[in-house]
């Protein structure tokens, strides 16, 4: 197959930033995508209706006048979140979807939540209107392995919101373990997952082997390659449970590279390439239109996108930009240790 049409995709996990950084990473999502649901991890964090309009207005000013863009507003779970109030903005349209960070799992999540019990109520009113839950699913104990965390909190956390709430309608992102692709698999139809194109691309020994490698570093983090092969298989598979959130998380190059490096892969500029050849590698070239473009929509109860796509494969491999400036500093852009021959038709 040299080439392929796809109804225009989304991305159903974007950390856009602020200030300077958003405006510079901003386009490089809005050339390709429809939709984007937009993380609200800043600092100060997206707490209420009124720093998700500010926020989205921000991110608007930033969409290059060619490109057709919705960010869809997401709001920063706490366990001071009032319930009344988030009805309320998602009865307006201002959030589109809650996210819930344990406290301390990923970058700017210390605001996050510490004690499950004290947000059932706000989530049982989510289930009963239809609010999207979105869960960075991992626990922070230290006496847990980083590499066990994200089955730690499906067994501990993630079981007991869905048997107590199980009409509540929730996204675990970016996945990363055979446990958690299994488990979604075997879960009703309210539970779906994200996957990200580093943890298809890559596994563990990307972090390691020739020196330590902070530009793949991420959270969750890069797992053996035994699970790198189930999420390939759950993403080409066309079931509808997958789709794609790119997690693309911009941080400096000096910000990665300092001693406590930063967690978050920008691969936003060339993960549609590196989407399509994993397809493409695996055979599974027809089933990539579900994965981009249509089981998330679906999942959110969205119309699909009108505007289509076309993906083209050269006999040569996609040349490659490095970085991406910033008012004299870089931002890495994220790619795979293997060719890529398919790029977007402009």
């Amino acid at each position: 197959m040299e080439e392929i049409e796809v109804i225009k995709p989304d991305d159903w996990h974007v950390h856009f930033r602020d200030n300077e950084v958003m405006k510079a990473v901003v386009p490089e999502t809005t050339r390709h995508f429809a939709r984007s649901i937009v993380m609200p991890n800043l600092i100060p964090p997206i707490l209420n209706a009124k720093q998700a309009i500010e926020y989205k207005k921000r991110i608007e000013k930033a969409i290059p006048p060619t490109d057709s863009f919705e960010p869809l507003m997401t709001i920063y779970l706490t366990e001071q979140t009032n319930k009344e109030d988030l009805k309320s903005a998602y009865n307006i349209g201002a959030v589109f979807a809650v996210k819930l960070y344990p406290a301390g799992a990923t970058t700017n999540s210390d605001s996050g939540v510490k004690d499950i019990t004290k947000i059932m109520p706000v989530l049982e009113m989510m289930g009963d209107i239809g609010i999207p839950l979105l869960i960075h699913g991992e626990v922070t104990d230290q006496n847990i392995d980083i590499f066990d965390r994200e089955k730690v909190f499906i067994d501990q956390k993630l079981d007991f919101i869905r048997r107590e709430i199980p009409n509540l309608k929730i996204t675990l992102e970016h996945i990363t373990t055979k446990d958690a692709t299994l488990y979604v698999k075997e879960s009703n139809k309210n539970l779906a997952a994200s996957i990200t194109p580093h943890h298809l691309a890559l596994n563990r020994n990307a972090l390691f082997v020739g020196g330590v490698r902070p530009h793949n570093y991420c959270l969750p983090i890069l797992k053996r390659e035994n699970h790198r092969q189930y999420l390939i298989n759950a993403a080409t598979s066309g079931n509808p449970k997958f789709f794609l959130g790119t997690d693309t998380a911009p941080h400096f190059v000096h910000d990665k590279e300092s001693e406590c490096g930063c967690a978050g892969v920008f691969n936003a500029t060339y993960c549609l390439s590196i989407i399509a050849q994993l397809f493409d590698n695996k055979g599974a070239l027809l089933q990539l239109e579900n994965f981009i473009s249509t089981n998330g929509a679906r999942h959110y109860n969205l119309n699909l996108n009108k505007e289509k796509i076309k993906l083209i494969k050269s006999t040569q491999a996609l040349p490659f930009r490095d970085h991406l400036d910033v008012e004299g500093h870089k931002i890495k852009i994220f790619k795979p240790d293997f060719p890529l021959f398919w790029t977007v038709d402009k």
